[in-house]
């Protein structure tokens, strides 16, 4: 009975660990997020905010439109070479990812490496179309990976 009852203990306080890691892991991502009424605002009164596109080249492909002013960056050489973003500026990302999921990677690669401003733009270039803001062809070639 005993056994038991540390067994059912164990998985109560295993459960109370996860669930806390997920409040911390979603209040982080609030805190390093940004709305596209945000992100356009900031740009529209000519705040200092770099904009980066992380998208991967086949998602490029398929919707050529970035953000004006943004730079694309593919995630593998921010990967290789993360100071590509400079950590004493205000930078967002996004990409058009189903839940922001490269977005996502890339900001938890840059807060593990102590970039503290940095955001994701919520709803990626979606949401910014969505919006109306302004898109703009992009026309500069890039190499196709063939393996992620």
């Amino acid at each position: 009975m005993s056994i038991l009852l540390i067994a059912i203990c164990i998985a109560a306080l295993l459960l109370i660990v996860r669930q806390i890691k997920r409040l911390r892991d979603r209040k982080q991502i609030e805190q390093h997020s940004i709305t596209p009424e945000q992100l356009h605002t900031l740009l529209a009164t000519n705040q200092e905010v770099l904009v980066f596109d992380v998208r991967r080249p086949l998602e490029l492909l398929a919707d050529s439109e970035i953000i004006p002013g943004a730079k694309r960056i593919p995630p593998r050489e921010l990967l290789a070479n993360p100071s590509l973003i400079p950590k004493d500026k205000d930078s967002v990302l996004y990409c058009t990812c189903i839940g922001d999921e490269t977005s996502r990677s890339v900001l938890h690669l840059a807060l593990g490496l102590n970039f503290h401003r940095i955001k994701f733009l919520k709803g990626g270039l979606a949401a910014w179309k969505a919006e109306g803001y302004p898109v703009k062809p992009y026309l500069e070639s890039f190499p196709l990976e063939t393996a992620s």
